[in-house]
């Protein structure tokens, strides 16, 4: 037996199989002992986690010190309407002619 297991059992076994019901999974007797015995392991770890002083810590966001990589949003000229329209397969007017997509929609 693994010191993981040895720790004490946290996840019933009727947890696991609520959690496999919920992820529609399957998983036979033998899966379901070490899945109990995995996600044991994890709260084990977790807990650990929690007796660590964190009091002069500051929360973050995210681990990583990371900035918008987004461009900045700024109004450009677009293509002409008639540049556009040259690439349509199928168009009326200014608009492009696609295939309806939802049933029962007015044309």
């Amino acid at each position: 037996m693994k010191h993981e297991e040895t720790k004490g059992r946290r996840i019933s076994l009727e947890e696991v199989n609520r959690i496999a019901e919920l992820a529609r999974l399957s998983p036979s007797e033998d899966e379901r002992e070490q899945l109990a015995a995995k996600m044991s392991s994890v709260i084990d770890f977790v807990e650990q986690l929690n007796e660590l002083d964190t009091t002069s810590i500051e929360p973050l966001h995210h681990v990583l010190d990371l900035h918008s990589v987004l461009r900045d949003d700024v109004v450009r000229p677009s293509l002409p309407v008639s540049e556009v329209m040259k690439n349509a397969p199928q168009k009326k007017g200014d608009y492009f002619i696609v295939p309806r997509v939802i049933k029962g929609a007015e044309t």
